[in-house]
């Protein structure tokens, strides 16, 4: 079983492939190639930084939007977005100006506003994730957090408290996104992504 890493220039790929072989990952392909995607098992589209900056580096890699499409929403197979890579599945983000995303799941991605003033942004550090529908790979734990802004919309399965509540977990169909890392979210994060190396939706 083949794991597609998507190399955009916006992710700790290191750390991410790591994690992925510590979950029981035994081809994890760490590519810019729009045609291992589409020969993939399983993807994963990681993502650190802006929003907008991250949408034109995924948009400029040769035929990759083209080859996520066709495997991620008409072949069905497993996909697992992580931080931004979550974030870029909405229609928008809303970071340094507004940016479009992928579309695949209704929602825009905005400045996190906790009600709470002491809650500090970026939300960085280890907090609850909490279901909040039954999700066939995510389970009640703490996973670490480090984002500014926050998805906002539909399909939302599980979220977290950072002075009110905030999308942790987004999924429909075969398509996953997390808003915490799983790769620094110790045995919470492996065993998210060996739950992901196996799942069948």
């Amino acid at each position: 079983m083949s794991v597609a890493l998507i190399d955009y220039g916006a992710g700790n790929l290191h750390s991410v492939a790591n994690a992925l072989r510590a979950a029981g990952a035994t081809d994890v392909d760490v590519t810019a190639d729009a045609g291992a995607v589409l020969r993939a098992d399983r993807i994963v589209l990681p993502g650190v930084g802006a929003f907008g900056a991250c949408a034109a580096a995924l948009r400029a890699v040769p035929g990759m939007i083209e080859a996520l499409d066709q495997r991620v929403r008409h072949d069905g197979v497993p996909f697992l977005g992580v931080c931004v890579g979550m974030q870029l599945m909405a229609d928008a983000g809303e970071e340094m100006g507004t940016h479009p995303g992928l579309g695949w799941i209704s929602g825009t991605v905005r400045h996190l506003t906790p009600a709470d003033p002491a809650a500090k942004v970026p939300h960085m550090g280890w907090n609850d994730v909490i279901p909040t529908v039954a999700h066939p790979l995510i389970e009640t734990g703490e996973a670490y957090f480090l984002h500014s802004y926050a998805f906002d919309g539909a399909d939302v399965i599980a979220r977290t408290d950072h002075g009110g509540p905030v999308t942790a977990a987004i999924g429909r169909d075969n398509m996953l996104g997390v808003q915490f890392h799983p790769e620094k979210s110790q045995r919470y994060g492996l065993d998210l992504l060996a739950r992901f190396l196996e799942w069948r939706p």
